[in-house]
């Protein structure tokens, strides 16, 4: 879920990404004099990820339909090497707002930003020094953890899986609070489900190192399901598609559980996914462009982290996998959500935000 660097990248795409200018095609128009500009930079899995880059720009999008003085615009980045210019191409271009969407983007964004004071920028899964930079973290590894629970009930291999996109804190949460979900499950029933692909301890496992080659992401999840997992959780934006569509060709031999946004509304594989960890990052930069857009000036402190508790994260519905979920089972879900929302039951991370 966050992204790749490709090596190789066209002088003129990175010419046209330095003049910041913003693609036509991408401008959801009004007359921008007249309008608060909300502009956002996607990372490189760019806006069609069916991820992270997808629920942000749902979020512009959402705060356009609540207020219609909000115009909105997107840049996709190529390229990790395209971060800075694009950022630098919306401050000339006189964005009030600009969303960096993506804790790779954090270098990029923590030195135009300090470079631009005055200016107003919104950041996703990253916390930076510049207090003009508003942070929006999701305490994910809280939905994961019931992720993992529900997993280690619905296995008939008595295996499942994860796999990472890379081994950066925003995928690594979801991936602790997996194994976590697993090991309670194993606690609480005296089963020995076991995970493949991630030591919570020594903080090692697989990944594709890409968030966006879908034969990435089949490669290390066949891997899984050939030492036998059943059910698999990419943590790894679009390369993950590759796991959905090799679930969908398997005649049910393994399930998908997805990340980000629920799965059954944004890939074609509904029939494979049990659910979603979701995080609610449309909700999370709607409410920061509405509030910047009536005047209000964004705490960089606290910020904003989603939890459990106010609907940053959740478990999506089961959809197709509703009536193969078991009423004890499903109570039992719902059951761990109170019990971490208040507090009973404490969830950790080494990546959980500060």
């Amino acid at each position: 879920m966050r992204i790749v660097s490709v090596l190789a990248v066209g002088g003129l795409a990175l010419g046209a990404a330095a003049c910041g200018e913003a693609p036509e095609e991408n401008n959801a128009g009004g007359d921008a004099a007249d309008k608060y500009s909300a502009c956002m930079v996607t990372d490189v899995g760019g806006i069609d990820d069916k991820s992270f880059n997808t629920s942000a720009w749902a979020g512009l999008e959402a705060a356009k339909a609540a207020n219609s003085n909000i115009d909105i615009k997107y840049v996709a980045s190529k390229a990790e090497a395209e971060y800075e210019p694009n950022l630098r191409g919306f401050v000339n271009q006189d964005c009030d707002f600009i969303l960096a969407v993506g804790g790779l983007m954090g270098d990029a964004t923590s030195k135009i930003a300090k470079a631009n004071p005055d200016q107003q920028f919104g950041i996703v899964d990253a916390k930076l020094p510049e207090s003009n930079v508003f942070p929006m973290q999701f305490d994910t590894a809280q939905a994961a953890f019931q992720a993992g629970y529900l997993a280690a009930g619905m296995t008939k291999t008595g295996k499942v899986g994860t796999y990472g996109g890379m081994k950066i804190p925003p995928v690594t949460i979801f991936m602790d609070g997996f194994a976590d979900g697993v090991a309670h499950y194993n606690k609480v029933k005296g089963t020995n489900v076991q995970l493949l692909g991630w030591d919570k301890a020594t903080q090692n496992g697989s990944f594709t190192n890409d968030f966006v080659k879908q034969d990435e992401g089949k490669k290390v999840s066949d891997a899984l399901v050939a030492q036998g997992a059943d059910i698999v959780m990419p943590v790894a934006g679009a390369a993950g598609l590759g796991t959905t569509a090799a679930a969908q060709a398997s005649n049910g031999k393994f399930s998908v559980i997805w990340v980000d946004v629920d799965g059954c509304e944004s890939t074609q594989n509904c029939s494979v996914l049990l659910t979603t960890v979701v995080k609610n990052i449309k909700d999370a930069v709607k409410d920061a462009v509405l509030r910047a857009a009536n005047g209000e000036k964004l705490a960089h402190d606290p910020g904003y982290l989603g939890t459990l508790a106010n609907n940053g994260v959740s478990l999506a519905p089961y959809h197709e996998f509703d009536s193969k979920v078991p009423a004890e089972l499903k109570a039992e879900v719902e059951k761990l959500k109170t019990d971490i929302a208040a507090g009973t039951i404490t969830v950790t991370s080494a990546a959980q935000p500060k």
